[in-house]
C-alpha cells in the first residue's frame, strides 16, 4: 500500500493535486457562472447595481438569448479555471511543504504568516501562468456573440488591432488582489480546519463543515481585495468599452471621480457576496474531497503507479 508521509511525497501526489484542482475549480466557477457574468457587466459599465437590476439583467439575457446565454464565456472561463485551480492548489500543497521544511514544521500546521505566504504565492502563481485566458474571458462576457465568436477568435482580433500587450493589461492589479485575496482565503480555510481539529479531536472536518470554512474563507478573501477586481475588469475591458483606462491609479481617480467609492470600487460587492462564499466553498471541498477519495483509490491499489 501507498501511504502518504510529509518527508517522502509519491510523485502521483503532485498529478492527483493538478486532477482535483482542475475539477475542483470547473465545478465551483460552472455553478455561479451566471452571476459571475452579470457580476462583470456591472463592473465595466457606470451603470448602478442593485440585486433588483441584477435579477433584471439575468432574466432580459434569457428571455432574449436563451438559458445558454447566462454561461456566454463560460467555456473561456473553464479554459481559465482548470489550469488556474490545478496550479493554484498544486502550488500551494507545494508551497506548505517547502515552508515547513524551511522553517522546521514539517509534518505540522505552519504557523499564520507561513499560512498566508503559501496562500499568496500559490495563487500569484496560478495568475501569472494563466492570465492572458482571464482577459479573454473578461471580453467574452461583455461583447455580443457577434464581435468575438470563440476564444481563439478574442486572441486573434486582440493580438491583429490593440497588439500582443493588451493581452497583459490589468495584469499589475490582478497581482495586486490575488496576493492579498489567495493569501486570506487559504489563510483562513486552514486555520479554521486547525481550530476546527483541536476543538473536535477530529482529525478531518465533514463535507458541509469544509463548506462553511470554504465560504467564510472566500468572503473575507474577496471582500479584501475586491476594488482591484473591479480596477482590474476595466483595463481588461477598455478596449471594447470606448474607455481609455491605462493605469492603475488613473482607472481607481476615474471611477471614484465618475461612481463614487462605495457605488464605483465597491460595485457588485454584495453579488460576490452570495457567490463568492459559493464558488470557494465548492472549489475548497470538492478539492480536500476528491483529494481524499484519490488518495484511498491509490492505497486500495486501483492505479497503476
Amino acid at each position: 500500500t501507498l501511504t502518504l508521509t510529509s518527508d517522502l511525497r509519491p510523485r502521483w501526489t503532485v498529478l492527483d493535486s493538478l486532477l482535483c484542482g482542475a475539477i475542483a475549480g470547473a465545478i465551483a466557477k460552472t455553478v455561479i457562472a451566471p452571476l459571475d457574468r452579470t457580476k462583470i457587466i456591472f463592473q465595466v459599465s457606470s451603470n448602478r447595481f442593485s440585486a433588483k437590476e441584477a435579477f433584471r439583467l439575468i432574466y432580459c439575457s434569457y428571455m432574449k438569448d436563451g438559458l445558454l446565454s447566462l454561461w456566454r464565456g463560460n467555456s473561456a472561463t473553464m479554459m481559465r479555471v482548470m489550469p488556474y485551480a490545478a496550479i493554484q492548489f498544486c502550488s500551494h500543497d507545494q508551497y506548505k511543504e517547502l515552508l515547513g521544511g524551511y522553517y522546521g514544521y514539517q509534518g505540522k500546521a505552519l504557523p499564520p504568516f507561513q499560512r498566508f505566504l503559501a496562500g499568496s504565492l500559490a495563487g500569484t502563481t496560478a495568475a501569472m501562468l494563466t492570465y492572458p485566458l482571464d482577459m479573454v474571458r473578461a471580453r467574452m462576457a461583455v461583447t455580443a456573440r457577434e464581435m468575438y465568436s470563440n476564444i481563439m477568435h478574442v486572441f486573434v482580433r486582440i493580438s491583429q488591432e490593440e497588439g500582443v500587450r493588451t493581452l497583459y493589461r490589468g495584469f499589475t492589479p490582478t497581482i495586486m488582489g490575488v496576493i492579498p485575496y489567495a493569501g486570506i482565503t487559504f489563510f483562513t480555510y486552514e486555520t479554521l480546519k486547525k481550530l476546527h481539529t483541536e476543538k473536535t479531536k477530529r482529525p478531518q472536518p465533514y463535507p458541509l463543515e469544509r463548506l462553511a470554512f470554504g465560504a467564510c474563507a472566500g468572503l473575507i478573501g474577496q471582500s479584501a481585495s475586491y476594488p482591484l477586481d473591479v480596477v482590474r475588469r476595466r483595463m481588461q475591458t477598455a478596449g471594447v468599452t470606448g474607455s481609455s483606462y491605462a493605469t492603475i491609479l488613473g482607472t481607481m481617480r476615474g471611477i471614484v471621480a465618475q461612481e463614487g467609492v462605495m457605488r464605483g470600487l465597491y460595485k457588485g460587492l454584495s453579488m460576490n457576496w452570495i457567490k463568492g462564499p459559493i464558488a470557494v466553498g465548492i472549489s475548497l471541498t470538492t478539492f480536500d474531497v476528491t483529494h481524499s477519495s484519490l488518495l484511498k483509490l491509490h492505497r486500495m491499489g486501483y492505479f497503476a503507479h
